[in-house]
């Protein structure tokens, strides 16, 4: 049997390579005609352009959307030329991005009128494992469509887990994951700068660390980036932030509070201040730095 249509909505950092693996496994693939450019493997291998949403919708079985923010999944959605005008029954939409949980649950009920199944599959990994094809896929949605889904995101992911079948969960998962991350990320500066500042030194510190329980990705990669002082962007501080305002924002509509996610949420905040907005997150050190009044040397 031919493999289903793919529509690819989203061609950035993460989207080209996730969008080329699923090309790789032999889906006819079809973007569309927006900036930045498209890329030259995706079109040389044969992929179909669009000059619309819309268009990627009529001509493809499955549609994934890969962008950075609720309202840009909205546009995409629901503008006059966008998926949902484009649909017929049977089709199913996956947002891969990571947005707001009750946004997700209100576009699925709306697309689900259209006849058509919805899951939001938002990832972690980055870019590295976009690239590889080892992303982590946390999927919300019922369990017939994430079944019909599964074979494509084995193509990009090597952790797939259906996480409940409502709609919203996927992204309910991405939001934890987040709120580990960014206090994970604020914690390993902390711990580099106040070694630093204590005399100790903080290279010395994190190969200890890295022998006992505080051993993490956290600490292997971002805080040896620290310590080289590579701020080159692998994610960016502004979707870090807006990870963690999803996190704030939810908190407040359930009545609780998470004290080390609203603090990590404000790091970043104070992060746009230092200029640092597009700069990889790892920046929230130079916040700390500040606060200091001391420069993490190694």
């Amino acid at each position: 049997m031919s493999k289903p249509a793919i529509g690819f909505i989203g061609l950035g950092i993460m989207g080209r390579p996730m969008a080329g693996h699923m090309q790789a496994a032999g889906y006819p693939l079809t973007v569309v005609n927006f900036d930045p450019p498209l890329p030259e493997n995706l079109l040389q291998a044969g992929a179909v352009v669009c000059q619309s949403n819309r268009e990627v919708a009529e001509k493809s079985d499955i549609i994934i959307i890969m962008v950075p923010d609720t309202p840009d999944v909205e546009k995409v959605l629901f503008n006059e030329d966008g998926v949902a005008n484009g649909l017929s029954a049977g089709k199913l939409v996956i947002d891969m991005s990571s947005i707001s949980p009750n946004a997700t649950v209100e576009f699925a009920q709306k697309i689900n009128a259209l006849g058509c199944d919805y899951l939001d599959a938002p990832v972690s990994g980055g870019e590295p494992k976009a690239i590889s094809g080892e992303l982590t896929i946390m999927v919300g949605g019922p369990e017939a469509a994430f079944e019909r889904a599964l074979p494509v995101f084995e193509t990009m992911g090597t952790t797939i887990t259906l996480i409940g079948e409502r709609n919203g969960d996927g992204q309910v998962c991405k939001v934890a994951n987040q709120i580990i991350v960014g206090c994970s990320v604020q914690a390993a500066a902390e711990a580099l700068l106040f070694a630093s500042k204590a005399g100790a030194d903080p290279r010395k510190v994190h190969e200890a660390l890295m022998g006992g329980a505080a051993r993490s990705v956290i600490l292997e990669n971002h805080a040896r980036r620290m310590l080289d002082r590579n701020f080159e962007q692998t994610f960016r501080v502004e979707l870090q932030r807006k990870d963690l305002g999803l996190a704030v924002e939810a908190c407040r509509e359930m009545g609780m509070v998470l004290p080390n996610a609203t603090t990590a949420w404000q790091l970043l905040n104070a992060c746009e201040a230092n200029g640092d907005l597009n700069a990889d997150a790892i920046s929230v050190l130079k916040v700390l730095e500040r606060m200091a009044n001391h420069t993490l040397e190694a």
